[in-house]
């Protein structure tokens, strides 16, 4: 990093034009970046580029491990702007500038599931409540000391809010507070966090800027904002990142954790192997197998598929699958089929919603995916969009709508759920590979 004081104030967005790097602090936490299958993402991130490819600029990102780290490096100049899910407070503007909101969030008060339910934070005690360093909930809690004049917490100072929850989830911590768009991604990982009351409603994340006279980068990122909200593309990520998060609950993460100790490793050498034969990734391979039959090779269905990706008879013939239940065809079978599908979609579909429709037409079949998309089409959507398709995928339940449509009625409300539990598995599945230490049993 380095400062960045020296640019003219009045021609600030115009230098950094210039230097063609937007260079942004951001958090290194599952809502804003991390490393994901396919490399870096998240939803600051993805917002983040498109705000500077839009400006003609490349976005170089400098993550942090904490809210005090970025706010001292906007601050101080060391970086153009900030976007980290930075709740705009009365306090921070005193040092800071902010843009237009994109989100709206609460701050919650967590406790770990099993114990003694909190009501209100007179039940706290002293020393049981632990925040991040310089984060909004510590604003907030002040705040609070005016109904609740015996209130204390522990100010964390090498603790992100993230990693309070994993404290809390391993038994370690009693409470903290974090914003709800962190407890919906890390709902999906820690299996014992859970939200007590809300502390504090309709806090505002924008993105932050350096205290100066010359606005004119945080007018460019205003208009951005304003039309990603307007156009739908804010929306669709948010979606991405957040739309399938409440799905599993306890025992759905309690039984997958277990089963990925004790199933998955037997079949972790074919779901590898399927990789290299289809170029998909292995994990959304055994997401897909473990949404099919748990990683059970003997499964069988009422219906007759059968095997860890439950094929029908029909599927493994074209295929030249000679036993269904054997794992290693049936793995292989399964990741073959999906690119069988994969291959069908439009071209112009690409990035997660070519997955997610391909997901779609593995469960449903493809004739009927496109039934749904033409559908969404005539209902004013965007047949290429999964946020959009999965919402008319149900309709073809209803006679008024499949009775026009060329492969007629189907199951329409599965796929749905198909694909959104695959998500989950699969974020699952990565968070692990990524973090072997996260499987060893908590207390």
């Amino acid at each position: 990093m380095f400062a960045l004081s020296g640019c003219e104030q009045s021609k600030h967005v115009d230098r950094i034009k210039q230097r063609g790097e937007l260079i942004v602090a951001t958090l290194n936490s599952p809502s804003s970046l991390y490393e994901g299958a396919q490399g870096l993402e998240g939803l600051e991130y993805d917002l983040v580029n498109q705000f500077a490819q839009e400006e003609g600029l490349t976005a170089r990102f400098i993550a942090l491990n904490n809210i005090q780290g970025i706010i001292r490096a906007v601050k101080r100049g060391e970086v153009h702007m900030a976007a980290a899910g930075i709740s705009d407070t009365l306090q921070r503007r005193k040092i800071l500038n902010f843009s237009l909101p994109y989100q709206t969030i609460s701050e919650k008060l967590i406790y770990r599931r099993g114990s003694k339910r909190p009501r209100s934070l007179h039940q706290i005690q002293a020393n049981q409540l632990r925040v991040a360093a310089e984060s909004s909930h510590i604003e907030t809690l002040s705040s609070e000391r005016n109904n609740h004049p015996f209130l204390d917490w522990v100010t964390e100072q090498q603790l992100s809010t993230f990693e309070l929850l994993d404290a809390i989830d391993r038994n370690e911590i009693a409470f903290t507070i974090a914003d709800s768009n962190d407890i919906a991604i890390a709902q999906r990982i820690f299996r014992y966090i859970k939200p007590a009351f809300t502390v504090k409603k309709d806090q505002k994340l924008s993105w932050a800027f350096p205290k100066q006279p010359d606005i004119s980068l945080r007018l460019a990122a205003d208009r951005f904002l304003t039309r990603v909200k307007s156009d739908g593309t804010l929306a669709r990520l948010i979606e991405r990142y957040y739309g399938h998060s409440h799905r599993l609950n306890f025992v759905d993460k309690r039984d997958f954790r277990r089963h990925m100790q004790n199933r998955l490793p037997k079949y972790l050498s074919y779901f590898k192997n399927a990789e290299n034969d289809t170029g998909i990734d292995w994990r959304l391979i055994a997401a897909i197998g473990y949404q099919e039959s748990h990683w059970r090779a003997n499964a069988v269905s009422p219906t007759g598929v059968r095997g860890i990706m439950m094929l029908t008879q029909a599927t493994a013939k074209q295929l030249s699958i000679s036993n269904r239940r054997d794992p290693q065809q049936s793995i292989k079978g399964g990741a073959r089929y999906l690119k069988n599908i994969e291959k069908k979609i439009p071209k112009r579909i690409t990035g997660r919603d070519r997955l997610w429709l391909a997901l779609a037409g593995y469960n449903v079949g493809f004739g009927h995916l496109e039934d749904a998309r033409i559908l969404t089409q005539r209902q004013g959507g965007n047949p290429d969009l999964w946020m959009d398709v999965k919402k008319h995928l149900p309709l073809l339940t209803k006679k008024n709508y499949y009775s026009t449509l060329k492969h007629g009625y189907a199951r329409g409300h599965e796929p749905v759920n198909y694909v959104e539990n695959i998500r989950n598995y699969y974020d699952l599945l990565v968070w692990y590979d990524q973090n072997p230490l996260a499987l060893i049993d908590k207390k």
